[in-house]
Parts: C-alpha cells; structure tokens; sequence
C-alpha cells in the first residue's frame, strides 16, 4: 500500500509559497531599549548556551528565551526564562574571595 497523498499529484504547495510565521517572536518595551524576544522550544535547542543572567549553562533541549535589541541581530542572546523575566530586578553578583571586605 503506498502512503495517502495530502495534496493531489501536481499541486502540492512549493516552500517558496508556504507563508512560515514566528508567532513565537515578539517585539518587547524595556528601560534600556526595544528587544525582540523569541521563545525556543527544547525540540529546537541543540547545543548548550550561557545565560548571561545567571552564567550557568542552559543545556540541550531546554526550552529558552532568545533576546536582541531592535536591529542589532548579532548580539543575540539566549536566557533561561525565569533569568529574562526577572533580569531588571537582578543585582550585579560581585564574586569575593573569603576574607575580602564587603563595602
């Protein structure tokens, strides 16, 4: 038996003409600029990132969140999700050694 056929022989829709949408992308408003943000599902993810929110690794085939400012697409970065929404209300993590003075 030969597999059922979606579209009749001839007709089927070339790549070209499909219309793929990145409902996935949104365009969001923040304090230091406009940022396009895209939520990557784990299926997609197939290396390890570092978050700069947290400097852990995000490892394969964790769903994330890819975030650039408007119009600067090589500085894209890739945050664990909870870090991206959260990223405003962060401190700056200062590492010390042990008998440093904390000023």
């Amino acid at each position: 038996m030969s597999p059922r056929r979606n579209f009749p022989k001839g007709r089927r829709p070339k790549n070209e003409d499909r219309d793929i949408a990145t409902s996935n992308q949104t365009v969001e408003e923040h304090a230091d600029g406009d940022f396009i943000v895209r939520k990557i599902t784990g299926s997609s993810s197939n290396k390890p990132y570092r978050c700069p929110g947290c400097d852990q690794v995000i490892p394969m085939a964790t769903p994330h969140t890819v975030a650039w400012m408007v119009g600067d697409e090589d500085n894209r970065r890739h945050w664990h999700n909870v870090c991206w929404e959260k990223r405003n209300s962060r401190k700056r993590n200062t590492e010390r050694t042990r008998n440093a003075p904390r000023f």
